[in-house]
């Protein structure tokens, strides 16, 4: 959310985070908002929370509520409030001119970093075309200024509700365009993975929550320069180096790709198709996520989420489990290695290491390189046919095929 402040002044804003019951997302902390405001420029100077059954049709959280946060917003100077979960155009509109103050939902919240961390181009019409679609719904409250439809014989319209619908044609003409543009490069990507599987190179793709160390993790791994910072959302342009294994002696590919995070616009998900889209055809994945969170479980329950949304769910994976060197002693695990019941989904095998300081990272180059082998022999067993009197025939499938 940009709030209109000189160059020497701190955005500042008043956090609201409303419970609806079980079932509903709901930080009573607001930790994470405040570090998404944080990474989108702004600084919280308030919290706040209310519970209610279902959100209030025009303020979302009720007048009286409203009145809190006005009070709160006046008391702290506030440049703008920012809600946790997400407002209709309608409800946005209504809290504006009652707070007095620009009002920015979660949504709005991660599309604005989101476009500011955008450094592709492919990753740049991924933003654009979301945030056109986020915009597309939300023209009714950009041109209050103007004059609306007046009633009456005579009475067709009056300006806003013609610039209002240019706007929505204009939206409308480039989401199309960026849509196509799009499209050339999913092309493109799908000719660069099915050059990769002629290769036969075996893939692998970093996946996790965002600002749980992947991008480190990464950049120790490969060796590379690929951005990494403390902050949420450091990384959106999927990476793709080569990494050796010397157990199998053999490189395989590896990406980092953009991090997940609770209530991840759907909008945002459907964009970044293309590049998710290399989670989806990974051989492997290397699920990271952040072992010192006090929020782990449900940002691992999120991540598989997000997986199963775009069709990863069924891929092996690996729980790369980061940031150790940041436990206390008394809680860091007795071995390095261990596996963990994941229910219908079977067990999977989790590994500790600390990226940054490069503790576990010798066991997690095992790890992979079994998965490899394993990979490697079950594509061999393909190329062989068991004939009737138990012996074993090698196909080679470049042979020319046997004219009888």
């Amino acid at each position: 959310m940009q709030a209109t402040t000189s160059d020497a002044d701190t955005a500042k804003a008043v956090l609201v985070g409303v419970d609806f019951g079980p079932g509903s997302s709901f930080d009573p902390s607001l930790d994470e908002l405040a570090l998404l405001a944080e990474s989108a420029g702004d600084v919280a100077v308030a919290r706040i929370t209310a519970k209610r059954k279902s959100p209030d049709p025009a303020l979302f959280v009720g007048s009286g509520k409203a009145d809190e946060i006005k009070f709160l917003v006046q008391a702290h100077g506030a440049h703008g409030v920012i809600f946790d979960q997400a407002l209709s155009p309608a409800q946005q509109r209504n809290l504006e001119r009652h707070l007095g103050v620009p009002v920015a939902d979660r949504t709005a919240l991660i599309l604005e970093i989101f476009a500011a961390r955008a450094q592709s181009h492919e990753g740049k019409l991924q933003v654009e075309l979301a945030r056109l679609q986020y915009l597309s719904t939300r023209l009714v409250r950009r041109w209050s200024h103007l004059e609306r439809q007046r009633g009456g014989v005579g009475h067709r319209g009056g300006p806003g509700e013609a610039q209002i619908e240019l706007d929505r044609r204009m939206i409308g003409d480039r989401i199309k365009s960026v849509k196509e543009r799009l499209h050339k490069v999913k092309r493109q990507r799908n000719t660069q993975r099915r050059a990769r599987e002629r290769s036969g190179t075996f893939r692998v793709s970093i996946v996790g929550y965002t600002n749980a160390g992947k991008s480190t993790l990464f950049n120790t791994l490969v060796k590379a320069k690929a951005y990494a910072a403390d902050q949420l959302f450091a990384t959106l342009d999927t990476t793709t180096r080569s990494l050796y294994l010397g157990e199998v002696g053999r490189s395989v590919s590896l990406s980092d790709t953009v991090g997940f995070i609770r209530d991840l616009p759907h909008k945002l998900v459907e964009a970044f198709q293309a590049t998710l889209q290399e989670a989806c055809d990974a051989d492997l994945l290397l699920h990271v996520m952040d072992a010192s969170s006090p929020n782990l479980q449900e940002q691992c329950e999120e991540v598989d989420r997000v997986l199963a949304e775009i069709g990863a769910q069924d891929i092996p994976q690996l729980w790369v489990c980061n940031k150790v060197d940041q436990l206390d002693e008394t809680q860091r695990p007795r071995q390095a290695v261990d596996e963990v019941d994941r229910g219908a989904a079977g067990r999977v095998t989790r590994v500790f290491v600390s990226a940054r300081d490069g503790l576990g990272l010798d066991v997690l180059r095992q790890l992979i390189s079994e998965h490899v082998a394993r990979s490697a022999d079950l594509n061999s067993q393909d190329t062989v046919t068991i004939l009737p009197d138990g012996s074993a025939v090698e196909f080679d499938p470049s042979a020319p095929a046997d004219p009888a």
